[in-house]
């Protein structure tokens, strides 16, 4: 049996980069991973990294034009070389911290508190640690409608972007971000897109009179958001499905060559035996944490989307953060004072939002002012031919500081981080109306937006 003072369940941003550090405090660790090709994680492997490089690809093949045999081409190169640069980015997570940790691949479950087994193609074996860390992430909602598990034509975000052929009908079950973005994605590549809502509102947890400039552009490109709307069947016949779907009480049937679930993620915890080590879930499945991410049981912690949190990336990063200042820090990282959290919808152009709406300030109890400007109105924008969209901030009206800010715009993804540095050091938003930016930049749109706070 091997015994380690540490040991990572998933490899995952939080528990790679906090393998880094136990080991650089001379802690002996192994990190288990269930499958080879999730070295890295759900980022760099089926998120972030190549659902982004097909939103860049997209925005050249939209840019290119062309009949749609020639899109078609083009995608087919980008999914051959997005292969490429994920097998390349996996290649080097595992090299990074082979050397230092014990990488072992196989399907982990508690038989203790202190012990695991180790289930893999070459057996069963046993480990003990002091300290366990849950890193297992989330996987993909699949909803009961009937013949869409049997569908040849159905996929999950990770398996639509390893389809190499672009499809000409494109229909989306889900509006949420991962939904919204591929919605995006295809309809720039050429593909005609509908997007099933579950509800009457788009984006309905944004500002809605930014959402409402998203729409008008989604519009333009030739996105249809069909509201209210819920799949029933999918029925494959030979070169597509039929989707049948209930739109406010109103049977419709649509033709499609893809269908795109994006009906959000769920913890992983299914085969961890967690009960066996006192770990406890939630309500919703996800593994319980106080606020320095320990379970219900003493020497294990758990990081990332298993924890039923936001499911981004940097928040498991910063989960790492929480857990080592814990472990062999000064103890003040908590969940409680990581600060404003923005978030980024990569849609184009992008639409990205940190701190409250202009509703949720006002249902908040503050007293409030708003600055807005059009995209057009930022030079950049003319330069970048980006001039869709709206830059809009709640300010608190008794003491100038940012409650909030909406930036659906070109290069929000960049903007939105300055803002939340401002809002988490206190600054009133004289100090970001004031700055001097270099120029052409999109955050020197901020001079003027502030110059109007109404």
């Amino acid at each position: 049996m091997k015994n380690y003072t540490d040991v990572i369940i998933g490899f995952g941003k939080g528990g790679k980069t906090l393998a880094g550090k136990l080991v650089a405090s001379g802690h002996q660790v192994a990190l288990i991973e269930a499958s080879k090709r999730m070295y890295g994680g759900t980022c760099i492997n089926v998120a972030c990294i190549p659902s982004k490089f097909l939103e860049n690809n997209a925005r050249l093949s939209m840019a290119k034009g062309g009949s749609f045999e020639e899109k078609a081409a083009f995608y087919k190169q980008v999914i051959a070389e997005k292969k490429q640069l994920i097998a390349a980015l996996r290649e080097k997570n595992y090299q990074k911290i082979a050397g230092s940790v014990d990488v072992i691949d196989g399907h982990a479950s508690f038989i203790d508190s202190h012990t695991i087994q180790v289930e893999s193609s070459e057996g069963t074996e046993e480990i003990k640690a002091d300290r366990f860390y849950i890193n297992t992430g989330a996987r993909p909602f699949v909803p009961p409608i009937k013949g869409l598990k049997e569908s040849r034509y159905a996929y999950l975000s990770e398996t639509m972007m390893d389809n190499d052929r672009l499809p000409k009908e494109l229909v989306i079950i889900g509006g949420g971000y991962i939904g919204v973005e591929f919605a995006s994605y295809y309809a720039n590549f050429g593909s005609s897109v509908t997007v099933l809502l579950d509800g009457k509102d788009f984006l309905p947890r944004e500002d809605q009179e930014v959402v409402a400039l998203v729409e008008q552009s989604f519009e333009k490109r030739g996105i249809k958001l069909l509201r209210e709307a819920k799949a029933e069947e999918i029925i494959d016949e030979e070169q597509h499905a039929l989707v049948k779907v209930n739109v406010k009480g109103e049977e419709i049937v649509l033709s499609a060559d893809a269908i795109l679930t994006a009906t959000g993620r769920r913890p992983n915890v299914e085969g961890l035996r967690l009960e066996n080590a006192g770990v406890e879930l939630t309500e919703r499945k996800a593994v319980k944490v106080d606020q320095t991410l320990k379970t219900t049981a003493e020497n294990i912690w758990a990081m990332g989307d298993v924890t039923g949190g936001l499911q981004f990336t940097y928040i498991s990063l910063d989960d790492s953060r929480i857990v080592a200042s814990q472990l062999m820090g000064d103890h003040q990282r908590t969940t409680e004072n990581r600060g404003n959290i923005p978030t980024s919808i990569f849609i184009d152009p992008p639409f990205s939002r940190v701190g409250l709406s202009e509703k949720e300030a006002l249902a908040a109890g503050y007293k409030i002012k708003a600055a807005r400007m059009q995209a057009m109105a930022i030079p950049k924008a003319k330069v970048l031919k980006k001039t869709d969209g709206m830059l809009k901030m709640i300010i608190n009206a008794e003491t100038d500081q940012i409650l909030g800010a909406h930036f659906f715009c070109a290069e929000s993804h960049e903007l939105i981080n300055l803002v939340k540095l401002a809002m988490d050091s206190g600054l009133p938003y004289q100090t970001l109306r004031d700055n001097i930016y270099t120029h052409p930049t999109m955050s020197e749109g901020l001079n003027d937006l502030l110059s109007n706070v109404q």
